[in-house]
């Protein structure tokens, strides 16, 4: 039995009495017509059972409109839901999105960032940058169209909260209600939502006065566990607390644990702020107080960005609004 010849475009055209080329960019995304044409085109389309040929289509425009995205881990809710902004932004401009983890290892960076480059995608958004670089400086100089998302780097084009006012409101929060003694559970130094959120928080409570002794910064892992061992340690030091700003939520759910197992009550005896808002944040026992982070907006901005930067143009770095989100745990 012999294969079912493939409907091409031509096809499609004739049966919409268009031009092919309109035909073409109408499946691909990039016609300006109206909603009626693009709703006729699309009907015929999968009326004859055209299936758009990425292979032939990328050796006509030098595109695969295909966009690499590397990421620590989509475990993490929160950079499973900026991969999310940055899928429905990109599928909203006619691409597709190849996501791979590096789990914060350089090696696993690199062979993401070959793989991703192996299969021609037209540009990287990337979400596991560190302040050493990351050899971000090599993709620069090579010309290879990259955005940054969540985490900056240097001078390179980068979609972030805005992570130092984010930990300035933690801190005036805190010192609004009378807590002074605090400690920061600061996460890992390389990233810089970490970095940015402890400096920030830093800064304003030393700008109030009372500025937080060295040894009660810990930094570790910014998972659950991580925040256990913060805790752990901070309350080994025997020193007496009345506040414990952790840089994300999940770190605060691990030092919340820690308090509650010692006899200590979270927004009684110890106000406790996280960060990123996170759905399990007002689900807890004890509601927590965070610091949003615009996560989804934040990938659908990295897109736009990329697509100007692919388009020959030049991407701007974007500092995305944080906002203070009072719960009982500092209540």
């Amino acid at each position: 039995m012999s294969a079912r010849p493939r409907v091409t475009l031509r096809a499609v055209a004739e049966a919409t009495n268009l031009h092919v080329s309109t035909v073409a960019r109408v499946l691909n995304g990039t016609a300006q017509v109206t909603k009626e044409t693009e709703e006729r085109v699309r009907e015929a389309a999968r009326k004859l059972g055209y299936i758009r040929n990425e292979y032939a289509a990328s050796l006509r425009t030098q595109r695969t409109r295909i966009l690499g995205v590397l990421v620590p881990t989509l475990t993490d809710y929160v950079l499973a839901a900026v991969y999310e902004g940055i899928q429905e932004a990109a599928l909203e401009k006619g691409y597709r999105t190849f996501v791979t983890n590096t789990h914060d290892s350089a090696e696993q960076h690199l062979a993401g960032l070959e793989a991703l480059l192996s299969w021609g995608v037209d540009g990287l958004i990337i979400g596991d940058a560190r302040l050493d670089g990351n050899g971000l400086d090599s993709l620069a100089a090579n010309d290879i169209p990259f955005v940054l998302v969540s985490r900056r780097s240097g001078e390179h084009p980068a979609v972030t909260c805005h992570d130092v006012r984010g930990g300035e409101l933690a801190a005036e929060h805190l010192l609004g209600m009378g807590r002074t003694r605090i400690a920061v559970l600061a996460g890992q130094p390389y990233a810089s939502t970490c970095a940015d959120r402890t400096e920030g928080f830093l800064r304003a409570c030393a700008a109030a006065g009372h500025p937080v002794p060295e040894e009660l910064v810990v930094h570790s892992g910014y998972d659950s566990h991580g925040g256990e061992q913060a805790m752990s340690e901070v309350l080994a030091l025997g020193r007496e607390l009345d506040a414990v700003f952790a840089v994300n939520d999940v770190a605060a759910m691990g030092a919340a644990g820690v308090l509650r197992a010692n006899g200590i009550a979270v927004g009684e005896r110890i106000a406790l702020v996280g960060f990123n808002d996170i759905p399990l944040a007002s689900s807890l026992t004890v509601p927590l107080t965070t610091v949003r982070s615009p996560l989804r907006e934040m990938g659908a901005a990295a897109v736009e960005e990329l697509l100007v930067r692919v388009d020959g143009g030049s991407a701007r770095s974007r500092l995305l609004t944080p906002e203070l989100v009072v719960r009982a745990s500092t209540r």
